[in-house]
C-alpha cells in the first residue's frame, strides 16, 4: 500500500508540474492558444480549468501525503521503547565492559583559591 500511495503521489505531482508550467502567471500561458471561436471550451474556461486542476492537484498530494504515514513500513526490533543510539550504547558496553568514557573535568588543573 506504502508503494501504490508513493506512485499515485508521484504521478500527482507530474501532473501538478505540468500543469502549473502550461500557466501564465497573468492568465495566459498555453491556455492563451485556444481562443477560435469554434472551441467548445473558451479562453476563460481553459484558464478556470486549469486553476481548479492546480488546486485539486495540490489538495490530492497534501491528502496522500498525510495518508501515506499511516502505512510507513515500521521496524521490528529487539525493545521497541528503546532509541537506536542507546541500543548501540548497549551493544558497544556489551562488546567490551572494560570501556571507560573520559571525564573532560578531572584533567583541568586546579585554580588557586580567590583572594
Amino acid at each position: 500500500m506504502y508503494i501504490f500511495i508513493s506512485l499515485l503521489i508521484l504521478i500527482a505531482s507530474v501532473l501538478l508540474i505540468l500543469i502549473v508550467l502550461v500557466q501564465n502567471s497573468k492568465g495566459g500561458g498555453l491556455a492563451s492558444g485556444f481562443t477560435s471561436s469554434n472551441q467548445i471550451m473558451g479562453v476563460r474556461k481553459t484558464t478556470d480549468f486549469l486553476d481548479k486542476a492546480t488546486w485539486g492537484l495540490a489538495g490530492t498530494v497534501l491528502v496522500l501525503c498525510i495518508l501515506i504515514t499511516k502505512f510507513i513500513p515500521q521496524q521490528t526490533v529487539n525493545n521497541p521503547q528503546q532509541s537506536e543510539m542507546q541500543q548501540q550504547i548497549n551493544d558497544a558496553v556489551l562488546i567490551d565492559p572494560n570501556i571507560i568514557s573520559p571525564d573532560f573535568g578531572t584533567s583541568q588543573p586546579e585554580l588557586p583559591p580567590a583572594e
